[in-house]
């Protein structure tokens, strides 16, 4: 049975949630900032873009009592200024990830103040009538009471609403109420699960919207395994951070982590009637449309001993995702950690448990062997029965006779008795031969034979039984293993790593310093699933530590993360490369100070990729060279009015852009591309070579175009940025990033079809 979510989160949803919300409050922004800087992995990617300027409060041990700042920024708001503008650039699931947590943090809140007071309700109230109507809709009729013609929860249920309650004692107190029949009980937890998840999720995309994220396809699941007692994975575990510390900005709910339950007998469990699942699927859709899919994922609650495993499978390929033992990081790397694997368990189980059965089945010295050696004595004692038999039967028919012989025996009894007496008479009998004393030896043997023929049929029955019994072990140990095995996929994946950046064959990449696997972008939608796996104690234990996960998805421009995006759209006049506006504005000030701070950091790799590439083509979210290179004569129309009207349609004029990102992911990368629409220019080079060289490889006057808007481009941006620089920076650091900066710059060339040019020579600059 799949984890399947029916959300109300989908794309008509996720449009009008984002409507008309409501800005964050003191309180909110308080708290975020407070997750956001307890959490390393947060704090590295946006925590910079939350600026506060309030006192910084010190606990004795020197670090900063973020309990107090908190209290500070509620009581004084503009002490935090949020640049929500860098956070949209930043990676969405780490946006993702703080606008979870913060709607898990006011749904934890929300729900404890209903298990007190109206009045601590009071100020959650529309909140909870909107998760109260979500747990209605799929809570099953017996669960819900007619209260003077309005449909309500039973009182009851809502006690089971404790975030605090472990799967275990939600299932306990759902089976003491007699209203509710194990399938309601079932019911009654998915509906739970649902509430939550549907929440949760429409929650976060508010408040991922409010920080300046952007998606169209925003899914946010809530997931746990394990066998759903109270253990270490969910009561302290889960409460640390990247760097093994405690993280108290962190709710401690384990109940809204939803199981998926499924009805057992509770004799086999000794408890309830519901049990979780151990390893939860959830399904997934990749979101086509030219764009990236992408999944963050956040560990909440792990043991350390055992290795959080998360498995993603599309059209049977399989990608794995292993835990840390002192962290919450996942990794493709299984080494990345200590502590017992999953696939430590399979190997157990198929190498140790059912190697040993199956060779006690059909091995040289296993049940077949035993069985037909048993079965050879019998058919020997059987046959030596036979045998034995027939002699005994001739000796009981044959004829009794009497010799005339003295026997020497009776001479012998005759000599002693004439000894004793004399005068004695001694009469001796005839010797008479009827075999009693052998008949009676060979009487002994068959009983002893019989016996031993059926001890033997005895035996055969009993390793036929237990062979039976084996088998049968072996086909669940069997069935165990294939579900392990299918579990953990039979294609992996292989995979490359450099800096914490895992590329596996097919260019999915999983990023370790953002918790981020990513499928490149593609036209198509295909479905896909997520799985997570909680590690039994042994290859045949039903018992599980728990391990909780928050896994999201959500749709990604290519080029989405650039810290710097200039997007060029029709600045240039036709068949004209000047570009007479500034690059950069105030807006753009942190961006280009994140720049130069990476160019100050000599250790990190910077490289210059600018192309002049010709006619463009929009696949639907960005501009891309276009394959079909044929170009038209003029705009379309019969009038001057009707092609001028043409030229500036959407369609045409954003193929006319010249984009700028600038990368700042383990390394500096400085990209240029500009398109023009399909129209022919008549434009020439005026240097022979260049246009010797545009001859050679049939490249058209827009590609040629298009090269000298990215070198005019190039041009103004070492302009801009040199005086930026020296603006931003002291004259020491100024120098320093100016050098490097012109130094790389100077030696770019224009890519242009399979041929390049200095971008100095297109300009006619010496």
């Amino acid at each position: 049975m799949k984890y399947v979510y029916i959300l109300l989160m989908s794309f008509v949803c996720l449009t009008s949630f984002g409507q008309g919300t409501s800005d964050l409050t003191a309180e909110d922004r308080a708290y975020l900032f407070h997750i956001v800087k307890k959490s390393p992995i947060l704090d590295n990617s946006i925590g910079r873009y939350f600026e506060y300027s309030g006192p910084l409060v010190r606990l004795m041990n020197k670090e900063l009592n973020y309990d107090s700042i908190e209290s500070y920024i509620i009581n004084n708001p503009n002490s935090l200024f949020i640049r929500k503008g860098e956070i949209e650039k930043s990676p969405k699931g780490i946006i993702a990830e703080a606008a979870n947590k913060m709607a898990l943090w006011e749904l934890n809140k929300m729900l404890l103040a209903s298990r007190q007071s109206e009045n601590d309700l009071e100020r959650y109230k529309t909140q909870y009538n909107q998760f109260e109507s979500l747990l209605k809709s799929k809570l099953p009729a017996s669960a819900l009471k007619n209260d003077n013609g309005n449909i309500e929860i039973q009182k009851k249920i809502l006690a089971v609403l404790n975030p605090s309650l472990s799967f275990d004692d939600k299932a306990a107190m759902l089976a003491t109420f007699h209203f509710l029949t194990v399938e309601d009980q079932l019911v009654t937890i998915e509906a739970m699960n649902y509430a939550t998840n549907a929440y949760v999720e429409k929650r976060a995309y508010e408040i991922f919207l409010q920080l300046g994220g952007t998606a169209t396809t925003f899914k946010n699941i809530l997931i746990a395994a394990g066998d759903g007692s109270e253990t270490s994975g969910l009561l302290n575990e889960r409460e640390k951070d990247e760097s093994g510390k405690w993280n108290k900005g962190l709710p401690k709910a384990i109940g809204l982590f939803p199981y998926e339950a499924k009805i057992i007998d509770p004799s086999k469990r000794n408890k309830t009637s519901l049990e979780p699942v151990r390893m939860p699927v959830i399904d997934f859709e990749t979101v086509g449309e030219n764009k990236l899919t992408q999944l963050h994922f956040d560990v909440w609650g792990y043991n350390s001993k055992k290795q959080t495993t998360v498995v993603i499978e599309r059209n049977g390929k399989s990608y794995h995702l292993f835990g840390s033992n002192d962290t919450r990081f996942l990794s493709p790397d299984s080494t990345y950690s200590d502590g017992k694997t999953f696939q430590t368990v399979i190997n157990e189980l198929e190498k140790d448990k059912i190697a040993k059965l199956w060779d006690k089945i059909y091995g040289k010295r296993g049940y077949d062997y035993d069985i037909e050696t048993a079965k050879k004595k019998k058919d020997e004692t059987e046959k030596e029965i036979n045998n034995n038999e027939h002699k005994y039967s001739n000796m009981t028919q044959g004829t009794i006779t009497t010799s005339n012989r003295v026997p020497g025996s009776v001479k012998r009894k005759k000599k002693k008795a004439m000894k004793k007496s004399t005068g004695g008479e001694f009469v001796a009998q005839p010797k008479t031969d009827s075999g009693k004393k052998a008949r009676k030896k060979e009487q002994t043997g068959l009983v002893y034979l019989y016996g031993e023929y059926e001890r033997y049929k005895k035996i055969i029955e009993e390793l036929e039984i237990e062979k039976k019994k084996a088998i049968d072990l072996l086909a669940i140990f069997q069935r165990r293993l294939d579900n392990y095995k299918s579990a953990m996929g039979y294609h992996w994946v292989d995979f490359t790593e450099k800096d914490g950046l895992y590329t596996f064959a097919d260019s999915s990449t999983f990023d370790i310093s953002t918790q981020e696997f990513t499928f490149k972008a593609d036209t198509l939608k295909t479905p896909f699933e997520v799985r997570l796996i909680a590690i039994p104690d042994g290859p045949l234990s039903d018992n599980a530590d728990e391990v909780m996960l928050h896994v999201n998805l959500i749709d990604s421009k290519p080029g989405f993360d650039a810290r710097v995006q200039l997007n060029l759209v029709d600045q240039f006049e036709s068949n004209k490369w000047d570009l007479n506006k500034p690059l950069f504005q105030p807006s753009d000030s942190v961006s280009v100070r994140q720049l130069f701070e990476a160019l100050l950091d000599k250790k990190l790799p910077f490289s210059i990729i600018a192309r002049g590439q010709g006619v463009g083509k929009w696949n639907g979210t960005n501009v891309i060279r276009a394959t079909d290179r044929t170009e038209w004569n003029a705009y379309m129309g019969g009038t001057d009015e009707e092609r001028m009207k043409a030229k500036m349609d959407s369609s045409n004029v954003r193929l006319r852009s010249t984009q700028v990102n600038v990368f700042l992911n383990r390394g500096i990368l400085l990209e240029i591309n500009t398109f023009t629409d399909p129209v022919k220019t008549n434009l020439k080079a005026p240097n022979e070579s260049i246009q010797t060289e545009l001859n050679k490889y049939h490249l058209s006057g827009n590609d040629y175009l298009s090269a000298l808007r990215t070198a005019a481009v190039i041009q103004k941006l070492k302009t801009e940025l040199n005086v930026l620089a020296g603006t931003y920076l002291s004259r020491e650091e100024a120098k320093i990033v100016i050098d490097r900066l012109n130094k790389q710059l100077d030696v770019v060339k224009v890519s242009c079809g399979p041929t390049s040019f200095k971008w100095q020579e297109l300009l006619n600059i010496r």
